[in-house]
C-alpha cells in the first residue's frame, strides 16, 4: 500500500519553504550589508583615498623642502618642519589660554554667521520676488561687497562702542553678501513654468512662494550659506589680528610678533581645520533640505 503522507524532506516545495528566512529575520541579514555597500561605495572610497594620498604628498613635500632649506621662488629656510609643529601644537593642547582662543573664535563665528545668515536669507529672497526691493538695496550690496574686511576695522572701532562688537561686525559682513547674492540668484532662477502651473491651480502668493519658488531656490541658498561660513573665517581674522585680544587670529599674529614661527603654522593649520569643520557642518545640515533633488531626478 503506497504511503499516503510524504515527509518534510521528500516534498521539495515544503523543503524549499522552509529554507528561507521568516521575516523577522530578513531586516537583520539585509539591513547590515546594505550599510556596508553604502559606506563601502567605490566612488566614496576613491574619494577618500585620494584624499588622503594627497595630503601624505603635501606633508612629505613639506617635509623635504623645510629639510633642505628649498629655495625655488619660494623660501622655505624658515619655514619649521611638521614635526617641530605638530610637537608645538601638542604642547599647546596642554594649555588653557589656546583652548580659550579657539572657543573665543567659534563664539564670534556663531554669533555673526547666525545673523548674516537670517538677514541674508530673508533679504535675499524679498529681493528676487520684488523688483522695487532689489532695485532699491542693489546699489549698497554692489558698492559695500567689494570692501575688504581690513578696510572697515578703523571705521568698525569708531562705530561700535566695544572692540568684540566691531569683530562681529566685520566676519556679519563677511558672511553676508555671499548668503544673499546667491539667494537672490536661486529665486531668479525658479522655473516661470512652475509659477505659472501653480498660479493656474490657484494657488495663492504665498503658497507658490513656500512651495515652488523656496524650495528651487534651496540648493543655491545652501551654496551661499557654505561660501558664506570660509568667508567669514576671513574677516573674523583680519578682525582679530588687528582689534582682538583672544581668538586663533589674534594668536597667530602674536606668534609672528614673536618670531615664533611654529606656532604661526600651528595657528594656520588650526583655522584651515575649524573652517573645514564648520563648513562641512553647514552642508550636513543643509542636506536633508534638499532630499528633493534625489526624487526628481
Amino acid at each position: 500500500m503506497p504511503q499516503a503522507v510524504q515527509t518534510l524532506s521528500d516534498d521539495p516545495i515544503a523543503s524549499d519553504r522552509a529554507q528561507q528566512p521568516t521575516p523577522s529575520d530578513e531586516p537583520a541579514a539585509v539591513a547590515t550589508p546594505g550599510l556596508l555597500r553604502r559606506m563601502l561605495r567605490p566612488e566614496l572610497l576613491q574619494s577618500l583615498g585620494l584624499g588622503l594620498l594627497s595630503l601624505a604628498a603635501g606633508v612629505l613635500f613639506w617635509h623635504w623642502a623645510s629639510a633642505t632649506n628649498l629655495n625655488f621662488f619660494v623660501n622655505f629656510e624658515n619655514v619649521p618642519g611638521p614635526g617641530k609643529v605638530f610637537a608645538s601644537f601638542l604642547g599647546h593642547l596642554q594649555t588653557e589660554i589656546f583652548y580659550t582662543h579657539i572657543r573665543v573664535s567659534m563664539q564670534r563665528i556663531l554669533i555673526s554667521y547666525s545673523i548674516a545668515a537670517a538677514l541674508g536669507i530673508g533679504l535675499g529672497l524679498v529681493m528676487g520676488r520684488s523688483r522695487i526691493v532689489r532695485a532699491f538695496v542693489m546699489p549698497y550690496i554692489e558698492v559695500i561687497r567689494p570692501i575688504p574686511a581690513v578696510a572697515w576695522i578703523p571705521l568698525a572701532i569708531l562705530m561700535w562702542p566695544t572692540e568684540e562688537a566691531s569683530i562681529i561686525y566685520i566676519t556679519f559682513l563677511g558672511a553676508l553678501f555671499p548668503v544673499v547674492l546667491n539667494t537672490l540668484h536661486g529665486v531668479e532662477q525658479t522655473p516661470e513654468v512652475l509659477v505659472r502651473a501653480a498660479q493656474s491651480l490657484g494657488a495663492s502668493r504665498l503658497a507658490i512662494f513656500g512651495h515652488v519658488v523656496l524650495p528651487a531656490a534651496l540648493p543655491s541658498i545652501s551654496a551661499g550659506l557654505a561660501i558664506g561660513m570660509g568667508v567669514s573665517w576671513f574677516s573674523l581674522l583680519a578682525g582679530e589680528i588687528i582689534s582682538g585680544q583672544y581668538g586663533i587670529g589674534y594668536f597667530t599674529w602674536n606668534a609672528y610678533s614673536l618670531i615664533n614661527y611654529q606656532d604661526i603654522v600651528v595657528g594656520m593649520l588650526v583655522i584651515g581645520f575649524l573652517g573645514t569643520a564648520s563648513t562641512a557642518a553647514v552642508k550636513l545640515l543643509t542636506k536633508p533640505l534638499l532630499k528633493w533633488q534625489k526624487r526628481t531626478r
